[in-house]
């Protein structure tokens, strides 16, 4: 026995409506958690968190970076962004700071551990040296999309290459609210995709890699489910260590 059209159709909207208030409402959900700060003479983050992301972990987004632990899910979170606000209401803002995860770290159940930098601006103005004295504050977080204005998704080789024998790749500036699940290496000769392994956070690599320019392709998961984004000719066929190519597009 069937529905009758109408009841088909009201059943659908049903679904439909439920789905986009469940998207909705994930948007704009934070979850309870804990964050501390690492000290560093410059406030900045550190070259050589677990991500590879070297200099420019120390950085990006204005140094507000963070290293975290279960958020870092193999090194899958690298690269995403997070609305942290604190819950000391005399002490702390209302919108918090977002920060970029560039690193993995463990503190006293937290999920957070700061840049010097991202934990001072927690604090309404002058009240950042009471709340560095809390050491381990309890804060609220959420995943946001990455914006990087004026910047394409950069691949960066790593310092570790070495040419025509192997290649080690970082991924930079990842817009949106994306994640990197696998990355492909175009081999025209045999007409083939060649999975690259996920060495470390960010970083991935492949022994003897294809000579002549470089096609890659990314598995990329987001809000829209997942899909392939290639980058045709990216690294040029007389690509050199510690250099960044350009994709020419974003993950927005």
């Amino acid at each position: 026995m069937g529905f009758a059209p109408d009841y088909g159709y009201f059943l659908l909207f049903l679904v439909f409506f439920f789905l986009m208030a469940e998207t909705t409402y994930s948007q704009d959900y934070f979850t309870s958690s804990r964050a501390t700060y690492y000290g560093s003479p410059d406030c900045l983050g550190t070259a050589t968190g677990a991500c590879g992301f070297g200099e420019y972990g120390r950085t990006v987004n204005d140094a507000n970076v963070a290293g975290v632990s279960k958020l870092y899910r193999n090194g899958t979170g690298c690269g995403a962004c997070y609305q942290v606000r604190c819950k000391v209401p005399q002490l702390c803002t209302d919108d918090g700071v977002n920060v970029v995860v560039t690193d993995y770290g463990e503190g006293d159940k937290t999920d957070f551990i700061m840049s010097t930098k991202a934990y001072g601006r927690l604090a309404r103005p002058n009240t950042a040296a009471e709340l560095f004295a809390y050491g381990v504050v309890d804060i609220e977080y959420r995943r946001i999309p990455c914006q990087y204005y004026g910047y394409n998704l950069m691949l960066e080789v790593h310092e570790s290459s070495r040419f025509n024998e192997y290649l080690a790749i970082v991924v930079l500036y990842q817009g949106g609210v994306n994640d990197i699940l696998a990355v492909e290496i175009w081999q025209e000769d045999c007409k083939q995709w060649i999975g690259m392994r996920r060495a470390y956070g960010a970083v991935w690599d492949l022994a003897n890699p294809p000579k002549g320019a470089i096609t890659l392709r990314l598995r990329v998961s987001g809000s829209a489910g997942q899909k392939w984004v290639q980058a045709t000719n990216v690294i040029p066929y007389d690509w050199k260590a510690g250099a960044a190519y350009d994709s020419t597009f974003q993950l927005y």
